[in-house]
């Protein structure tokens, strides 16, 4: 199943930003924090090619961090990818 995924740390407030947005949208997500888990970071890093968080996954799709999720809605392309991933999931 599909699923949206982001990576955040506990003192960002791009990622506090980020999930706000997903919430306020009726979205849950499973949240992958990374303070002191160097492995999750290092997964982060495998998997993007970032070190910076947020990293917003919506199903296999990489949004990237906060401004890229909120240019997307902004844009309204955000509704119709969540829309995919509810209907595709």
């Amino acid at each position: 199943m599909k699923t949206v995924t982001i990576y955040t740390t506990s003192n960002c407030t791009y990622c506090m930003a980020a999930k706000s947005l997903l919430k306020a949208k009726g979205v849950s997500f499973d949240e992958i924090a990374l303070d002191g888990d160097r492995v999750a970071a290092s997964a982060l890093v495998e998997r993007t090619g970032r070190r910076t968080v947020p990293q917003i996954f919506i199903g296999a799709t990489h949004v990237g961090g906060f401004d890229d999720l909120k240019a997307l809605d902004v844009a309204g392309h955000l509704d119709a990818l969540l829309q995919r991933l509810v209907h595709n999931g």
